[in-house]
């Protein structure tokens, strides 16, 4: 879905209904914004501590830092596409 809204002269932008919506966005909740180059997400945030313990994590890998758990997947999603 692409969706365009404008910035209003104080940094603002009013979020779609439709994106709204698709993401299930209600007054008072939390978003995350990531920029990576020219492109932002943007995603509701969870309740992470309702997930705690609902995946399993081997112990040699706990603790690895995000950016690195990116960095790792995408070498290995690339490597698959060859």
């Amino acid at each position: 879905m692409d969706v365009r809204a404008r910035l209003t002269s104080k940094g603002q932008v009013t979020i779609p209904k439709s994106v709204r919506e698709a993401l299930e966005l209600r007054e008072g909740d939390e978003l995350l914004f990531r920029v990576e180059r020219y492109r932002a997400l943007v995603a509701k945030t969870e309740n992470f501590l309702e997930r705690a313990g609902a995946v399993a994590v081997p112990p040699g890998k706990r603790g690895t830092p995000w950016d690195d758990v990116l960095r790792q997947t995408r070498r290995e999603r690339a490597r698959r596409r060859r």
